[in-house]
Formats: C-alpha cells, structure tokens, sequence
C-alpha cells in the first residue's frame, strides 16, 4: 500500500464510529487531540492528501458510473467552510458541488424531511458536498421541538418515538444510496465549548471576520448541553457499515483539515474507482481509423516531396534545368535548341 495511504488510514482510525457504539463525547472524544501529527507537519501531510483526492477525483470522473457525498455536521464556528476550502483546493471544481442548508423554505417544508437534500445529491462520476445536512433534523429540530410542528408531520406518526423513526429513514436512505452507487462519508467536527466562544470573539474583533458573525450562533450556545446529548444518539444511532461517522477534533484547524482529508481519502480507497478499460471494438475502429490516416498523410508526404523536388529542379542552375519560355515557346516545351544543347552535352552523341 501507498505510504501516503497507509498514514491516512492510520491517522483516521481512532475517530471512526463502530457501529453499535454508545457514544458520549464528553467522555470518548477529545476536541482538542491532533494524534501523532505535530502543527510543522501537518502542511506537508496535508497536501499529500489533497494530491490523493485529486488522482482519486479523476479516476471516480473517468469511471463515470459512482459518486461521493461528502456531509460535514458540527455548531457555528467549527470550521466547515475553511474545512472544504483548504479539503478541496486542488481537486477539480468542475466535478464538486458544495450545498448550504439553512431555514427550510415554505416549499420544502411541503415535503417530507428528505426531500430537499435528496435534490442536492452528486451525480455519477461528481463529489457532493453537504455543509450541514439531513442531520439536522434531528439535532436543531431535536433541541427545538417547535420547528417539528411547522414541518406538519402528521399525528400519527408523532404519536410514535419521531426520533427513532427519523434515524431509521436516514439510515434505510443511505443504504439506498450506497447501493446505487453513491458512496458517504459523514465528519462530526467536534469543538470544544471554550474553543468555539473564542472564534466568536475574533468574528467581532476583527472587522474582516465581521460578516460571519451571527446573533442565532450565540443564542443557540445557550443549548449547549442539549446538542451534546443530540449529537451523542445521533453518532450512535447512525453510524453504520456502509456510512460509519468520524468524529474529527475541531480545535486545532489545521488537524481538522489533515483528518478530514483522511477520511475523504479512506473512503475514495474503500470504494476505488479507477480508469475504464479500452472498449475493443472501439480500438479496432480507432485503428482501422489511424490506418488510413496514416496511409493519407504518407501520400501527402509523398506529394510534398515530389513537389520540393520539381521546385528544386526548377530552380536548379545544371545541364538540366529547362530554359526559361521565351517569345512564341509554351513554358515547359523543350526546343530545338535544348534538344542540341542536349546532345551536345553526351560524348556518345558527338560527331566525330
């Protein structure tokens, strides 16, 4: 195995979620643990797994018949969109999509909770890109039980654990996915409470971070505890075989990025795409096709050649070049007095 792979394998292992797992971050993840990788390396190692993603993009385009999604979930202020542009930046952006779910509107909310995140899936041979994703409807919804009610599901089906039912239809989905071909891979970032009131500062402090400050991030730090216990059966609910969660330490950006470019790439290996073979009958045609393209451009060859050589013997100043056409002579016609010249010119031919 590739010893770029091998390190990424290695470096993703512990933040992956067996399934079946009960899961307490508070006690199983460290938000702030960076592994065996110190900050002077993690440049270097992450643009090897940016190379990775690149040669895998290519063959996944060239193969044209899988697709990643790719679901980044974690609060306000733990990196998702410096994750994806510093995750992403050498792949090619033709091939990606990156989808942003905020407030549903009026006519998503006429659908079933799936409907809208089912539009924005990659197609086959593209990677797709969730900037939060199906899962908030069972965190954000779950800390606000308000927001279950505008979403007008029906009586019957509240009567019912909601939660339970939901982690099951996203669970049946992406199976359904994977089995058609469109491969998961689902990051946790996991920051720290501390971590996350700091960046919130820098966003008022610094006037060019302005714009990513939001009133609802603050507000909602009030229910801190509440999506701790959220994300906790959310990870152990839908961690599954054939999508498993990795919960990646979100207080070190710069391991965030590493670890997240890791579990792309253990994905892209699992599934490995790779360049189609040559169809034979095609190689035949194609063939034949060069065959007489070749035959062609040998016979112009040929032309051009004999055409320099004309020019040059035309041009040529020896015993047999033709006389330029004087008055009366038709350019090309050899005279009398070539013809004299001619013989002249051969021992053979001289009179004794």
């Amino acid at each position: 195995m590739d010893k770029r792979l091998r390190f990424m394998r290695d470096l993703i292992q512990p933040m992956r979620i067996v399934p079946g797992t009960a899961v307490k971050l508070s006690r199983d993840h460290d938000p702030g643990w960076t592994g065996p990788v110190t900050r002077p390396e993690a440049g270097a190692l992450l643009q090897q797994g940016v190379e990775l993603l690149a040669e895998y993009q290519d063959r996944l385009a060239a193969q044209n018949d899988l697709g990643l999604l790719i679901l980044l979930q974690g609060l306000g202020a733990a990196g998702k969109d410096s994750t994806i542009k510093h995750v992403m930046s050498g792949v090619n952006p033709q091939g990606v999509a990156v989808s942003s779910f905020k407030e549903p509107s009026a006519e998503e909310l006429d659908h079933d909770f799936l409907w809208r995140y089912e539009a924005a899936l990659p197609g086959r041979g593209r990677i797709g890109i969730f900037n939060r994703s199906h899962y908030e409807e069972v965190l954000v919804v779950r800390v606000h039980p308000e927001l279950l009610a505008a979403e007008r599901v029906p009586t019957a089906a509240r009567k019912d654990d909601v939660w339970s039912q939901r982690y099951q239809d996203i669970n049946h989905w992406e199976h359904y996915l994977v089995n058609n071909g469109i491969h998961i891979v689902k990051i946790m970032l996991n920051l720290s409470r501390r971590e996350q009131a700091k960046r919130f500062l820098k966003r008022i402090d610094h006037p060019e971070k302005n714009w990513k400050f939001s009133a609802s991030d603050v507000r909602e730090r009030r229910h801190w505890d509440e999506y701790q216990r959220a994300f906790d059966k959310m990870l152990s609910r839908t961690s599954t075989q054939w999508a498993p969660w990795y919960v990646v330490p979100a207080d070190h950006k710069w391991f965030t990025r590493l670890a997240t470019a890791a579990a792309v790439v253990q994905t892209l290996r699992a599934i490995n795409p790779s360049y189609p073979a040559p169809d034979p009958r095609r190689c035949r045609a194609d063939g034949a096709g060069q065959g007489r393209a070749r035959s062609r451009s040998g016979l112009a060859a040929a032309g051009l050649m004999l055409s320099r050589s004309a020019t040059r013997l035309g041009r040529g100043r020896g015993r047999w070049s033709a006389p330029r056409p004087g008055p009366g002579r038709i350019p090309g016609q050899i005279g009398p007095a070539r013809r004299h010249r001619s013989s002249a010119s051969h021992g053979c031919c001289q009179r004794g």
